[in-house]
């Protein structure tokens, strides 16, 4: 699972005419290690989301701002990238506001130790059968609420572009 930081940084540049400006891109996504154990190891990417109308409309007012942050992240070792909306809304970035919500839910480390080497002896290992094994009968709604805290720690990972559910299939994350 990738992170995202919303408003990362702040970078100066100069406008066509001559006034100088501050320019705030709205997220930074890095890559997580279970991504690079893949073979897909990209650098961290700066991100501009802007409407499709809007970018017709403004590209070349907006050009020197995006100038300065290619240059700034380039310095940092990032990418930036412009996207349209419709590149960002998806699964994923649904996926990741969902497990926000759990991500500091108070869970017993034991508990949660148990759960994450049972999944590592396994590989891989479906919610469902997770819940089946250490969330019975009445447990199971707490269990459930315990996984999804796994995963947004990132102690367990899943395909984050996928639903997510009772068959979402989830694994340990490389060198954790």
């Amino acid at each position: 699972m990738s992170s995202v930081l919303a408003q990362p940084c702040s970078i100066p540049f100069v406008t066509h005419s001559g006034r100088n400006e501050t320019y705030t891109p709205d997220y930074l996504v890095t890559y997580a290690v279970a991504d690079i154990a893949a073979g897909w190891e990209p650098s961290p990417l700066l991100v501009e989301v802007k409407s499709k109308e809007d970018w017709k409309l403004n590209w070349r007012e907006w050009s020197p701002k995006w100038k300065a942050a290619r240059r700034y992240a380039a310095e940092q070792g990032w990418r930036f990238k412009v996207m349209d909306e419709t590149r960002i809304r998806t699964m994923s970035l649904d996926n990741i506001h969902f497990l926000m919500e759990y991500r500091d839910r108070d869970v017993p480390r034991e508990e949660s130790d148990v759960i994450v080497d049972d999944v590592r002896s396994l590989g891989i290992a479906k919610i469902d059968y997770v819940l089946a094994k250490h969330f019975p009968g009445l447990y199971r709604a707490e269990g459930v609420a315990h996984l999804w805290h796994l995963i947004a720690t990132r102690r367990l990972d899943c395909d984050i572009g996928e639903l997510l559910g009772d068959a979402t299939e989830v694994w340990v994350p490389n060198g954790r």
